[in-house]
């Protein structure tokens, strides 16, 4: 798979409208979409639920017990900053949206501590 690259105006709009993220929460989030939908049976809409859960196994996965970590160290705190980067993208035209899709479908999705300290599988890897 090719690496996801942002044009440089898309860039800068990213960082104008949610300047505490760096590019590696977006690119991040953009893989973690990409990941969902691949473990979907057909393609269909991604929910904000689906998309934080999906976000919370690649970091799992990619980055184990140091998940929580490199998360807010690209600025995502919670599952509704993963929702500030999914509506960021709406903006700038790298992603689309349903009518009825809000930014509260972010809200509270899981705890970050207890997904990712408390809820980590240390002994299933």
């Amino acid at each position: 798979m090719n690496p996801i690259v942002f044009d440089d105006e898309v860039l800068d709009n990213l960082r104008r409208l949610q300047p505490r993220f760096s590019e590696e929460a977006y690119l991040f989030v953009l893989s973690a979409l990409h990941h969902v939908i691949r473990e979907l049976p057909e393609p269909r809409h991604v929910s904000g639920t689906e998309l934080a859960q999906g976000v919370r196994e690649l970091a799992l996965d990619r980055f184990g017990p140091m998940a929580r970590t490199v998360l807010h160290h690209w600025g995502i705190r919670n599952t509704r900053n993963v929702g500030d980067v999914v509506f960021a993208l709406v903006e700038c035209g790298v992603l689309i949206k349903q009518e009825d899709d809000i930014p509260d479908d972010f809200e509270d999705v899981f705890d970050f501590d207890q997904a990712f300290d408390e809820g980590y599988p240390w002994g299933e890897r």
